[in-house]
């Protein structure tokens, strides 16, 4: 094989494997901020492949966390979906934090997350995130260990978080409509809902227009 070959294949090899790469990555990325569960098919949609192929990636991000024993994650996967969990290696460590954590009073972030739950539950975890700009998956963990909050199934895989009847004993009141100011929460949170839709679907009458033209 002459040089210039030489050069002409290891280009495209270095490329796939950045491809590679950068699917995991965001598979990865993708299943650290949903927090739970997430369909193959989700993924699918998202990476704009095929089931099998999505199916596939999972595979090989699941390999590489079982081969690195420097990570402290692994997949958890089932039939038709996949989550990211700590290694079971690492769970006397993680116990004991949340103990730690369990005996300490609220910190700041937990109280702006479990105002957000009490108001504008229920709220899924993606959207609590989305409203604070930075994950909660902890932080809404340490809530349902406290008993403060409670999770219900909501749409697709997802979870949808409200405030639990401990919680209510403890602000004592009967229900979240007698938080204060509750009601002018729940009206700006119809107003995104509504604000959210529209935009949804003047997002998909421009898609269709598109591929029509």
């Amino acid at each position: 094989m002459s040089m210039s070959q030489e050069t002409d294949v290891h280009p495209n090899q270095s490329d796939e494997n950045e491809i590679k790469d950068e699917t995991l990555a965001r598979i990865e990325a993708f299943l650290f901020i949903h927090g739970s569960p997430v369909s193959f098919d989700k993924i699918a949609a998202l990476l704009g492949v095929t089931r099998e192929q999505a199916e596939k990636s999972v595979d090989a991000l699941s390999d590489r966390y079982a081969q690195d024993n420097q990570r402290g994650i692994y997949c958890i996967k089932g039939k038709d979906d996949v989550t990211l969990a700590t290694k079971p290696a690492y769970a006397s460590i993680l116990e004991q934090y949340i103990k730690e954590e369990l005996k300490e009073e609220l910190t700041p972030a937990a109280l702006e997350t479990l105002s957000l739950i009490a108001y504008l539950g229920p709220i899924s975890r993606p959207q609590v995130d989305f409203i604070r700009g930075v994950n909660s998956s902890f932080i809404v963990r340490n809530l349902l260990v406290r008993g403060l909050i409670e999770r219900s199934q909501g749409k697709g895989n997802a979870y949808d978080y409200h405030v639990t009847t401990d919680f209510l004993r403890f602000m004592g009141v009967g229900s979240v409509k007698e938080l204060p100011e509750y009601a002018r929460y729940q009206e700006l949170k119809k107003t995104y809902l509504e604000q959210n839709a529209q935009e949804q679907e003047i997002s998909a009458t421009e898609k269709t227009n598109q591929s029509i033209a």
